[in-house]
C-alpha cells in the first residue's frame, strides 16, 4: 500500500511538471475594436504567437500563470500576466503623435544570441546600421530560430558602387541575405492555390569541409499579369539641393520615366515633391495620359532644404485620397535619405511610417547618391512601411528594379512574413544562420520583437545555414529530418494569418552535384562573409577560391552573374589576398 501511495504521488508530481495550461483572451483597441495579428511573446518558452482575425488568442503554457508581451504596429507595447483560470481582455493604446516608445525590430531571433558590439563605420557622411553577426548556436540547448523574410536588394548594388569606385565597402553595408535576394535564384512555382513553396537542399560546406550547408528556398507565387490589380502610385521625389547631382535627381527622373511607359490605363500616378517646400506636383493622373506624367517628371529641378517628414505625410494623404480598394496602393520614395527639416532620426521616421502603414498603403524606398547617402534611414522606413528597398547606382539598375522586375518590386503576395525553424538535435549539433543579422540597437533592447517582412510576386528568398552535424547526423540516409519549418504570413487581400509547414529531409548531396543556382548562391554567401571580414570563415579563403565556385556554376547567358564575377576580380585588386582586419568587439575583450 505504501509503495502504491508513493507511485501515485510520483505520478501526480510528474503530471504537474508536464501539465499544459491553456491561456485565453482577446486583444482590442480603446474603441473596443478587435485587433488581429497582434504579436504575442510568451515569456516562459520565448515563442511568438499571434491573435486571430477576431482578436482572440489561445496559447499553451507549462505555467499556470505566465507573462505575455503584446506588440502591434502603431500601439504601445504591453506586458500582461495571464492566468489559465480566467479569460484575459487586453486593451492596447495607440502611440501618441510625438511618442518615442517604438522599439527596434529584430530581423532574426535565437534564444541564446550573444551581443558582439561593433563600432559605427562611417565613410564621408553616409550612415549604416551597425550589425551584429549571428553566432554559432548549440542545437540541444536552443533548437529554435526565427527570421523575417523580405526581398530588399539594396545592399548588392550599393556594394557594387563602392567596388566600382575602387573603394573598400563598409562592412555594415554588406547584408548577405540582400546579396542573395538580388539574383532571385532557384525559383520554383508554388502549387496552384498556394502562396508559397519551400524547398531545402543539404550539401557539404566548401569553406569548412567537416560542416554542412542547408539551403532553404522560399518561393512566392507569381501574380497573373492579366489579373494584376490596378495601381495607385504616388511618386514621392526628393527635389532638394542635395539631389542636384547627375547620379541623383537626373537618375530618379529617368527611372520614373521608364516606369511610367509601362503603366496601364487603369493605373493612377500622383507626384509629391519636397525641396524647400512640399508640393503636390501632379494630381492623380491615369496611366493612359503618359505624356502629361512624363512632362511633369521632366520639369523637376533640385533646390532648397529637405523637409522629408512633411513630404511623407503629404504623399500618404494623396495615396489615401486616391485609394483603390483591392488595388496596389503604394508610395515610392526616391531620395538620398538626407532629411534636414522636421523629424530626421531613424526612430522618429519609423514611428511616422508605422502609423501611416495602417492605411493599407505600402512604401517602396529607392536610394540614390554618394557621399551623404543615408542607407540606415531608408532601410528603416521600408521595413516599417511594410515595403521594400532598392539602391539605384545607375540607369541599368533602375531598369532592373522598375521595369524588368516590376511585379516583384511593386506587387506583394503577402506581408508580415517570417520563418521559424526548429532543428533536430539528434542530427544537428550546431547551426549558424548566414545573413539576416540584427541591428545593434535592436539586439540590445530586451523588448525588441521579430517583425515580418513583405514578399513580392515571383520572388525567391534564400536562407543559408552552416551546420555541424552530430555523429548520427553524419550517417547518410538517416530517416531523421534535419528541421521542421513553419512559415507564417498574411496574404495581401486578407487580414488573417496563414501557416505553411515543411520538413527538411536529411539527404546530403555532393557539392559538385548541387543545382547550379545553389552553387552560385554559395559563392555569393562566401563573397558577403569575406567583405564583412566574418570570423566564421577561414583566413585562408581567397577571392580566387570564391571565383572558382562562381565560374563553375554561372549561367553564361545571365548578365548579372557575369557582372558578379567581375566584382570578384575588382575585390581581388582592392582587398588583395590579405584578410581584412575585423573590428574589435566586446566578445573579443
Amino acid at each position: 500500500m505504501k509503495q502504491f501511495i508513493t507511485l501515485l504521488f510520483l505520478f501526480s508530481s510528474f503530471n504537474q511538471l508536464n501539465a499544459q495550461y491553456y491561456l485565453r483572451g482577446s486583444v482590442r483597441n480603446e474603441k473596443n475594436e478587435n485587433l488581429s495579428n497582434v504579436q504575442l511573446y510568451l515569456h516562459s518558452d520565448k515563442n511568438i504567437y499571434h491573435s486571430g482575425s477576431s482578436g482572440g488568442f489561445g496559447v499553451s503554457s507549462l505555467k499556470y500563470t505566465d507573462s505575455i508581451t503584446f506588440t502591434a504596429e502603431g500601439f504601445e507595447i504591453k506586458t500582461v500576466k495571464v492566468s489559465a483560470a480566467e479569460f484575459t481582455e487586453v486593451v492596447l493604446h495607440p502611440l501618441s503623435t510625438n511618442s518615442n516608445k517604438s522599439r527596434p525590430k529584430l530581423i532574426s531571433i535565437t534564444k541564446d544570441s550573444k551581443l558582439g558590439s561593433r563600432n559605427i563605420w562611417s565613410i564621408s557622411d553616409e550612415s549604416y546600421f551597425s550589425l551584429v553577426e549571428n553566432e554559432i548556436v548549440n542545437t540541444s540547448s536552443f533548437p529554435n530560430t526565427g527570421f523575417s523574410l523580405n526581398v530588399n536588394k539594396a545592399s548588392y548594388s550599393n556594394v557594387r558602387r563602392f567596388l566600382k569606385m575602387k573603394s573598400v565597402a563598409p562592412p555594415d553595408a554588406v547584408r548577405t541575405e540582400e546579396l542573395l535576394n538580388y539574383f532571385n535564384l532557384n525559383y520554383s512555382e508554388p502549387l496552384p492555390g498556394e502562396y508559397f513553396k519551400i524547398e531545402s537542399d543539404y550539401t557539404y560546406c566548401p569553406w569548412a569541409p567537416k560542416n554542412r550547408l542547408l539551403f532553404m528556398t522560399i518561393n512566392a507565387k507569381k501574380i497573373d499579369l492579366e489579373k494584376v490589380p490596378p495601381s495607385n502610385l504616388v511618386f514621392l521625389i526628393d527635389a532638394s539641393g542635395s539631389m542636384d547631382m547627375p547620379n541623383r535627381l537626373p537618375l530618379v527622373k529617368a527611372a520614373f520615366q521608364m516606369l511610367v511607359k509601362n503603366l496601364r490605363p487603369i493605373d493612377t500616378v500622383s507626384i509629391v515633391t519636397y525641396g524647400g517646400s512640399v508640393s503636390v506636383w501632379l494630381e492623380p493622373t491615369g496611366g493612359d495620359n503618359k505624356q502629361k506624367i512624363l512632362k511633369a517628371i521632366e520639369e523637376l529641378t533640385a533646390g532648397g532644404d529637405t523637409p522629408g517628414e512633411n513630404g511623407i505625410k503629404t504623399a500618404y494623404k494623396v495615396a489615401e485620397k486616391a485609394f483603390i480598394k483591392g488595388g496596389n496602393n503604394r508610395v515610392i520614395l526616391a531620395t538620398d535619405g538626407d532629411f534636414n527639416v522636421g523629424e530626421t532620426t531613424e526612430k522618429s521616421l519609423e514611428d511616422l511610417v508605422s502609423k501611416k502603414r495602417q492605411s493599407g498603403v505600402f512604401l517602396t524606398c529607392l536610394g540614390v547618391g554618394t557621399g551623404n547617402f543615408k542607407d540606415s534611414k531608408l532601410q528603416s522606413m521600408a521595413k516599417r512601411g511594410n515595403g521594400n528597398y532598392a539602391y539605384l547606382d545607375d540607369i541599368k539598375e533602375a531598369e532592373k528594379v522598375l521595369v524588368t522586375e516590376m511585379t516583384q518590386t511593386f506587387y506583394s503576395v503577402a506581408g508580415d512574413v517570417f520563418l521559424n525553424v526548429t532543428f533536430n538535435p539528434a542530427v544537428v549539433g550546431e547551426y549558424r544562420l548566414i545573413g539576416f543579422d540584427n541591428k545593434k540597437d535592436a539586439f540590445t533592447d530586451s523588448t525588441g520583437q521579430l517583425e515580418g517582412g513583405e514578399v513580392g510576386s515571383g520572388n525567391s528568398v534564400l536562407a543559408l545555414f552552416e551546420i555541424t552535424p552530430t555523429a548520427s547526423g553524419q550517417i547518410i540516409g538517416t530517416n531523421n529530418n534535419l528541421a521542421e519549418v513553419s512559415l507564417r504570413y498574411t496574404p495581401i487581400e486578407q487580414n488573417e494569418e496563414k501557416l505553411f509547414l515543411y520538413k527538411c529531409p536529411n539527404t546530403i548531396i555532393p557539392f559538385d552535384s548541387l543545382k547550379k543556382d545553389l552553387r552560385f548562391a554559395t559563392s555569393i554567401a562566401m563573397f558577403g562573409q569575406k567583405l564583412r571580414a566574418s570570423k566564421n570563415i577561414p583566413a585562408t579563403l581567397t577571392w580566387s577560391d570564391i571565383k572558382k565556385v562562381a565560374v563553375n556554376a554561372r549561367d553564361s547567358n545571365n548578365f548579372l552573374e557575369g557582372d558578379f564575377i567581375q566584382l570578384l576580380d575588382l575585390s581581388q585588386k582592392i582587398y588583395g589576398n590579405k584578410r581584412v582586419k575585423r573590428r574589435k568587439s566586446n566578445e573579443d575583450n
